[in-house]
Order: structure tokens, then C-alpha cells, then sequence
């Protein structure tokens, strides 16, 4: 395998407006995002901006920002339309589409989400972690992956994804982590689809995958890294970073 980490980021977002460039510890939170994915050391990475002052802070660290068009729907897309700008002759066969507001997520998930690929039978990676107490069960924001483990193996096929708890009855249960790794051509594949019924029904554009045939590999890890979608996440994320923490890698 060769990737590349493509790491969509816009300013729009109705919780915590301008979300990309909220400080954190002096710096844009876009840049310790760009930090995690350094440290996982796996190859090239590239910012997909919708807006010029991402690029700007991006470029100013020594980033590569590729400005894509601000009225495409979703980061999956994003990343798809920067790609085509960054390797139009495809030298990278898998891309990690890696969201923009993961200011701490461990560097050494980059490289675990790579790990379901070495099976060709996957088109596309993705993480889970354990959800471990009852309001992350009920939660309708933890999306939940249908997915076994059995005999200790560390990677799964997933064969559904929702925002109630599945499946039912005794057993683990699995915290769906938003990182992708594609293939190139699932990317291609995955980005010309249309919307389909359950992806609409669940608000999750995965089972636009699952439905269209394509299947999806869990990699399993520890603990769930958190999103900045709030002020109250900003400041929690502030705290994780704090240097005298020590690296979140």
C-alpha cells in the first residue's frame, strides 16, 4: 500500500462557528490535527479546505492545502476532489480521510485503520472501540458498527451501522470511530453513488457502501477519540493538549 492522509476541513458549522481555526494552546486546531497525522509518519497528508483561511494557516505551517469547491456536501467528497488535484495519476492506491475536528486522536489510530486493507476482500477500513457505559449505548450521536470479533481476531467485517444499539442480546457492543481508509477505487466508486434509502433513513453515508455491495472492515482500538464540536469539547480538547500532558500519540 501506498496513502496518503487527506484531512477535509470547512469553516461552517453551526455549534462552534469558525470551528477549523479555534485555538488551542496558541495554535489553530487544524494544525494539531495536522500534527496526529504526522506523528503516524505513513505517508504524504493534505488539507481539502472549503475556505482561503484554512488554506493560509495550513500553508503558513509548512502544510499542503488544496482549496476544493465549498458547495460540495460532505468531507468524503472533499477529499475525493483534492485528490484528483494532489495525484491525478493515482501513485497513491489509499487515502485516509481523516475529519478536521480530531485534535487528539492517537497517531497510532492512523496507522490501525491501514491494517484491514492487506485483506483484498475490503474495499474500505474504518475503527471501532468498545462502548463501555450506558449513555454511550443510547446516545443517537455514537453511531454503533454491527461487527464480532470472535477468537481475538483484531479485524471484522461490519455489517451494519446505526444510531440504536445492535445487534440485540448478549455481547459486546461496538462505538463506530468516523475514520475511513479507501481504496482509490472505492473512493471513485463510492463518491459516483447516489444517496441511498438507508443512508438517508440514518443520517450515516457508510450504508451507502454496504448498500451498493461494497464491504467495509472494522480494526478495533481502545477508546473512541472525541470530536470538537462544542465550546464545551474546545475547552476539554485544551485540556488533553495541554504540553505538560505529554504527546496524545
Amino acid at each position: 500500500m501506498n496513502p496518503i492522509i487527506v484531512i477535509p476541513s470547512r469553516m461552517a458549522s453551526t455549534r462552534l462557528p469558525g470551528k477549523p481555526l479555534a485555538i488551542i494552546h496558541g495554535r489553530p486546531m487544524i494544525l494539531h490535527v495536522l500534527d496526529r497525522a504526522r506523528e503516524a509518519d505513513i505517508g504524504p497528508i493534505a488539507v481539502a479546505c472549503a475556505d482561503p483561511e484554512i488554506a493560509e494557516a495550513v500553508r503558513a505551517e509548512g502544510g499542503i492545502a488544496v482549496m476544493t469547491d465549498p458547495s460540495l456536501p460532505r468531507g468524503t467528497d472533499r477529499v475525493h476532489a483534492a485528490l484528483a488535484q494532489l495525484d491525478p495519476h493515482g501513485h497513491h492506491d489509499v487515502v485516509i480521510n481523516l475529519q478536521g475536528d480530531l485534535p487528539t486522536i492517537p497517531a497510532a489510530y492512523l496507522r490501525t485503520v491501514l491494517t484491514p486493507l492487506s485483506d483484498p476482500q475490503f474495499d474500505i477500513a474504518t475503527l471501532v472501540a468498545p462502548i463501555t457505559t450506558a449513555e454511550e449505548r443510547n446516545l443517537p450521536s455514537v453511531v454503533k458498527a454491527a461487527c464480532a470479533f470472535d477468537s481475538g481476531r483484531a479485524v471484522s467485517a461490519a455489517l451494519y451501522f446505526s444510531r440504536v444499539a445492535i445487534p440485540w442480546g448478549e455481547g459486546p457492543l461496538w462505538h463506530h470511530i468516523g475514520i475511513y481508509a479507501f481504496r482509490r477505487t472505492a473512493l471513485a466508486r463510492f463518491v459516483a453513488l447516489p444517496e441511498s434509502p438507508l443512508e438517508r433513513r440514518e443520517a450515516l453515508e457508510q450504508l451507502r457502501a454496504l448498500e451498493a455491495g461494497m464491504r467495509i472492515a472494522c480494526a478495533r482500538v481502545e477508546r473512541p477519540p472525541f470530536g470538537v464540536d462544542t465550546f464545551a469539547d474546545l475547552e476539554r480538547a485544551r485540556r488533553e493538549l495541554d504540553p505538560t500532558r505529554g504527546n496524545p500519540a
